[in-house]
């Protein structure tokens, strides 16, 4: 089915759509989402079919509250208790044993169930408003750049989704960190606006995930986040610049701009020393950049700490070379 995609800011229009068990692009703190009832085999399809998304790459789903959390895991050990008081509302996801009443679509058939509570007055105005909650990966394309405004969603869903709902620029910027437990011990799946140390000083050490052999989570895979410009990290620009003499580049950098390019063709995201203001304006600057008819996308690597840690991991997956 084509639609005429419309952006608005109606929430009892976008829930007469999901209803309906139809999906609307909904925003949250992070990115925006692409929404659909958890409930509805027939609504989490039609999200696979419209992102062109693997039917093995699991859904998180979104709820109102925390009593939600509890309904749909059957164990929630201590230390997630912990975590669910200190962050939620807010970007983290627990990946949780799963009661039956969560659809095994949702979870690609395994086991454990990602869930996260929002942190955005309008995704959760429209949550309270549900009987059911909301099954929601990034609105883009599979594998393509996150959208984290409502025109994102569109330039890249529009005739494929009945609504936008618009709730401005998201201001985490990235994806919500999703921590899981192994033997009892936190196990950080993917990294995100959540920091280690942010995780570590509520419920003790944490490991990072190197299995990567089954999606278990969204954003596991090696290739993500991607613009259709090729993209490259790196740490020296002027050996990049020098090997691809001739090539029309586009910088993202930070602090200030670089002297070896012309300013038009940088975008300086922010400073080291306030790097979620960073991770605010990155999936923006990439957009724009990918627009813009570049051969190369340069980008400066941060810092591998704190939320730099997570903004790397990002760029490391986007990049193509």
């Amino acid at each position: 089915m084509i639609y005429n995609t419309e952006i608005g800011t109606d929430i009892l229009l976008a829930k007469q759509f999901l209803d309906k068990e139809e999906i609307v692009a909904i925003p949250t703190e992070t990115v925006y989402g692409l929404a659909a009832s958890a409930f509805s085999e027939k609504a989490i399809n039609s999200v696979y079919t419209a992102k062109k998304r693997p039917s093995t790459n699991p859904l998180i789903i979104h709820v109102a509250n925390k009593d939600w959390i509890y309904e749909l895991a059957k164990e929630i050990n201590e230390k997630a208790a912990l975590l669910i008081e200190k962050f939620m509302p807010g970007p983290l996801t627990l990946l949780l044993p799963k009661k039956k009443l969560v659809p095994d679509i949702v979870t690609s058939g395994m086991p454990n169930v990602a869930i996260r509570f929002p942190d955005h007055p309008i995704a959760n105005n429209l949550l309270k408003k549900l009987d059911y909650p909301l099954a929601a990966p990034s609105a883009n394309p599979f594998g393509y750049i996150s959208p984290t405004t409502a025109q994102h969603v569109y330039s890249q869903m529009n005739g494929k989704i009945p609504f936008i709902l618009d709730g401005g620029k998201c201001t985490a910027g990235i994806e919500s960190t999703i921590i899981g437990f192994r033997n009892g011990i936190p196990v950080i799946y993917r990294l995100g606006s959540v920091t280690i140390s942010d995780i570590e000083h509520v419920v003790g050490p944490v490991t990072i995930n190197a299995d990567t052999s089954q999606t278990v989570v969204p954003g596991m895979l090696k290739k993500h986040y991607s613009p259709r410009t090729p993209l490259l990290l790196t740490q020296n620009i002027d050996e990049v610049l020098n090997k691809h003499i001739g090539k029309k580049i586009g910088l993202l950098t930070y602090g200030t701009y670089s002297p070896s390019l012309p300013e038009e063709h940088q975008i300086v995201l922010g400073t080291i020393a306030n790097m979620s203001v960073i991770a605010f304006n990155l999936y923006s600057a990439m957009h724009t950049m990918d627009v813009a008819g570049y051969d190369l996308i340069i980008v400066k690597r941060l810092p591998d700490e704190g939320i730099g840690k997570s903004i790397n991991d990002r760029l490391n997956r986007a990049s193509t070379l």
